[in-house]
């Protein structure tokens, strides 16, 4: 016991002494009592994915099942529900209308199963109710993105797909669901011409359709790639009159400056979704409709160099998270899970698509990485750092994220970062979880195992056994002052427990 506590005196004194650490230090003041708002887990209420029909697949929900179980969503997003794969519409011989909701019940069922609800995009046109049957999208699933050749059958398809709905789930459920009209219009997903009030058209319709089986139902769009159209919209459901209960809306970290803000300013790709978002919650704010709520439904950090497999996507989520706080409703990061086939079927893990998991359930350090950040407080306090996010949840826990961001294609290296607190209990003890190029991260693993085309399960469970994150790693701060290593592109999450915070003194 005496050799501890000459240790810990020497540790203390050591603490106390000036730290030359260099020009790559970087000193975060972090005062626990702070002035601090309420902090809704935004990012991650909502994901989105590939078509409805991937969701009749055990893979799919196994994803599903182990997002969930790491961020507790509560909404998941995917298009194509009316697919011709999911033989909603048919006509008989005399041309009548015929409906079929099997499959779109086994979707729903599954996902409502896992606790999860729907964003149902209303999308895509059946090819018997297409204007023009072979206008045909060029993914691999091929859809349809005509609009209807008689826009009274696709009234009775909106009204008899809600009916059935309210029917099967009751009302009370359904009305906790939304319903997004169609998926970037404004691009080749929509043929209708003129593009934009073609789509006008159809929204009016589809809400309208909607509304009339129960009006507790929420339909909003545009639903639009780049931030576009939504001074339009809004200024088009006044003059129509036609119902709106959100908006909608698409960004990416690498969308052009010129598509999502007609400029040709230079904005950096990690700061261009959330001023896409707040560009369309000012538009939002100057309209008939300032309170509507805005729903980013999708969303993905920079996808170069295969970067969305790599810890990159960690800082990157972080740093999303810190700029759009309170400027959206929900976030739908695309897409939770690599059972996605726009493209094909994937042919191999780890070639830089959207998910969470890689191909056959691999956990991608993204996956790691909302598990850190699902552990973040529900109060945000106020830090004037742009790599730090400062939280408390109810119980009094402080729960810091801290990153180093290297954007795809740079050198970065690592830094050194000194967190000094205020209003902390002197010496108390930080609990530190990281998701870095050794901790959370699949792709050393994967090589070493030679990189299989088709992993089997046995090596996929191994694989996601040497990823698992371990307990936090516990260490006692020094003073009031936390030095940290951060390699490039990790994230760090520090949980100081209940009591640890200073006892604010009476005046």
């Amino acid at each position: 016991m005496a050799l501890l506590r000459a240790a810990t005196s020497l540790a203390s004194l050591l603490a106390l002494l000036p730290l030359s650490i260099g020009a790559q230090t970087e000193t975060i003041t972090i005062d626990a009592q702070a002035p601090a708002h309420p902090f809704p887990h935004f990012w991650e209420e909502m994901f989105g994915s590939g078509r409805g029909n991937l969701a009749l697949r055990e893979n799919y929900r196994n994803d599903l099942r182990a997002v969930k179980a790491v961020t507790d969503f509560r909404y998941v997003r995917f298009h194509a529900i009316l697919h011709d794969e999911n033989g909603v519409y048919n006509e008989d011989e005399h041309g009548n209308p015929v409906y079929n909701f099997a499959y779109v019940d086994e979707i729903y069922d599954g996902l409502l199963r896992n606790g999860v609800r729907p964003v149902v995009e209303i999308s895509f046109m059946p090819k018997k109710l297409a204007f023009n049957p072979d206008a045909l999208h060029p993914f691999w699933y091929k859809q349809n993105v005509s609009p209807p050749k008689s826009y009274e059958r696709w009234d009775g398809l909106m009204r008899a797909f809600a009916e059935h709905l309210v029917e099967r789930y009751g009302i009370n459920e359904v009305a906790e669901w939304y319903f997004e009209v169609w998926n970037e219009p404004n691009i080749d997903f929509w043929n209708g011409i003129p593009r934009e009030d073609s789509y006008f058209e159809l929204y009016d319709h589809t809400a309208r359709a909607l509304k009339s089986v129960n009006a507790r139902l929420r339909v909003g769009g545009p639903a639009t790639a780049a931030a576009a159209w939504v001074d339009e919209f809004l200024k088009h459901a006044v003059d129509a009159h036609a119902p709106v209960d959100f908006v909608s809306s698409h960004g990416y970290a690498d969308d052009t400056v010129k598509n999502l803000f007609g400029t040709n300013e230079d904005i950096p790709m990690d700061d261009r979704v959330c001023r896409a978002i707040g560009k369309v919650k000012g538009q939002i704010r100057a309209s008939a409709f300032p309170n509507l709520p805005l729903f980013w439904t999708e969303w993905n950090v920079q996808g170069e160099h295969e970067s969305r497999d790599t810890t990159f996507v960690g800082p990157g989520l972080a740093n999303t998270i810190r700029e759009c706080d309170g400027t959206v409703e929900m976030m739908s990061f695309w897409t939770f899970s690599d059972v996605f086939e726009e493209g094909g079927p994937i042919p191999k893990p780890f070639e830089g698509h959207f998910g969470l998991r890689a191909k056959g359930g691999i956990n991608k350090p993204s996956y790691y990485d909302f598990a850190l950040l699902h552990r973040l407080g529900e109060m945000r306090l106020a830090n004037d750092s742009h790599d730090v996010l400062v939280t408390k949840r109810g119980d009094g826990t402080l729960v810091m994220a801290v990153w180093n961001i290297v954007d795809p294609g740079q050198t970065g290296a690592s830094k050194q970062v000194r967190l000094e607190f205020r209003n902390v209990r002197p010496n108390a003890v930080a609990r530190i979880s990281r998701v870095d190029d050794e901790h959370g991260n699949v792709l050393p693993s994967y090589r070493r195992m030679g990189s299989p085309i088709y992993p089997t399960p046995e090596q996929i469970e191994k694989l996601n056994a040497e990823t698992a994150l371990k307990e936090p790693e516990e260490q006692r701060i020094s003073g009031n002052r936390l030095d940290l290593t951060l390699e490039a592109n990790a994230l760090v999450l520090i949980e100081l427990g209940p009591g640890a915070e200073a006892t604010r003194k009476s005046k």
